[in-house]
């Protein structure tokens, strides 16, 4: 009887613990790292994904993107990340790599003191100082990959991440359980500064006025790119967002930050849709949701996410390359697959005032 009430208890822990990995496994890698309670991190289940995240490091300290590193690994595919550990392909900044494995490592080792955690994350610090280039932007990809890769990248705030990293080291905040070495920090202190230099430098002015930044540019001239087809040279509603917000968090900005600042919230203002909202429509016999843009004038402002270099006119691109002013004449497939619009500015108006205040602007 007693052995029969053991295997009832063994049988309800295993079962607590296949629920609870199968919510972890529904949830998103970002969701994970991010939304999780601190205690959480001292589980084993989050052991079990920081093994993963460790096997999925290469030697060079950088991670590859779109990895799901929640999910469990059989032997054959640990025996071949094992052996891809010296590959440098497919290593980036882009959709957060690196910068979010750095997080939830530092969030590991501030629950269970493995040094691995603290190693891993030194190793992808010094990754990113690494990738930097000398006029202070960072690539899409470290090593270098061909194409519009090599830009200096601002698409999808992975320059943004980056500075964030560092000054939060620097700056010794605390965020980061984990805290480089005082070399390494003075390392990434001279990084950083760079790093606002070719923001400054890169701001995009329009018929001789200061306004934003295109989503990449060129890593020599630091004029706006290319990169996709649908993703040509523009002014950016959505990056340039991350951009401010990061210039507003210096302590004591230079005369350049602060006109950078206030330019750029200036072009925010006189860019922002007011009349516009965005709504979902379920096409009939299928999974997809239509995305219908709806004249409002209620509606919350918006910014367009591709705005014209010349008059911030708001364009839209199918795979095809070329440029249309409604997103209604777009494809399908990119029109619900991409996002044309964004509030992200938002958030930049409203910390604006706040910052003008602070420092007596």
């Amino acid at each position: 009887m007693k052995n029969f009430k053991k295997g009832i208890v063994l049988v309800v822990l295993l079962l607590l613990n296949w629920c609870f990995y199968a919510q972890v496994n529904k949830q998103k890698w970002p969701e994970i790292i991010n939304k999780s309670e601190p205690t959480w991190f001292a589980t084993d289940e989050a052991k079990a994904i920081a093994e993963n995240v460790l096997l999925y490091q290469r030697n060079i300290g950088g991670w590859p993107k779109n990895i799901q590193m929640q999910n469990p690994l059989s032997e054959v595919e640990k025996q071949k990340l094992i052996a891809l550990k010296s590959d440098t392909k497919e290593l980036t900044t882009d959709n957060k790599a690196t910068t979010q494995e750095m997080l939830f490592l530092s969030k590991m080792y501030a629950q269970v003191k493995d040094e691995r955690y603290k190693n891993a994350f030194l190793a992808g610090f010094d990754y990113l100082l690494k990738a930097q280039y000398a006029n202070g932007g960072w690539p899409q990809f470290y090593p270098l990959k061909k194409g519009y890769y090599t830009h200096v990248t601002y698409n999808d705030d992975s320059m943004a991440n980056i500075l964030n990293v560092l000054k939060a080291c620097v700056d010794k905040t605390g965020y980061y359980s984990i805290q480089p070495s005082e070399a390494t920090l003075a390392k990434a202190k001279i990084a950083f500064d760079k790093g606002i230099d070719c923001i400054i430098k890169s701001q995009y002015k329009q018929n001789g006025v200061l306004t934003a930044w295109c989503a990449q540019h060129d890593e020599v001239t630091l004029l706006p790119a290319n990169a996709r087809a649908y993703e040509l040279a523009s002014l950016s509603g959505k990056e340039s967002a991350k951009i401010v917000l990061l210039l507003m968090t210096i302590e004591n900005p230079s005369p350049e930050v602060i006109t950078a600042v206030n330019s750029a919230v200036t072009w925010f203002e006189k860019t922002k849709i007011t009349d516009l909202r965005e709504d979902r429509v379920a096409v009939p016999n299928s999974k997809i949701m239509e995305k219908v843009m709806v004249k409002d004038p209620n509606a919350e402002p918006l910014w367009a996410r591709f705005m014209e270099l010349e008059d911030n006119k708001p364009f839209f691109c199918d795979r095809d390359g070329i440029k249309k002013y409604s997103i209604a004449e777009i494809g399908q497939e990119r029109r619900v697959g991409y996002s044309w619009y964004t509030n992200e500015p938002k958030e930049v108006l409203k910390k604006y005032v706040a910052w003008k205040k602070k420092r007596n602007f």
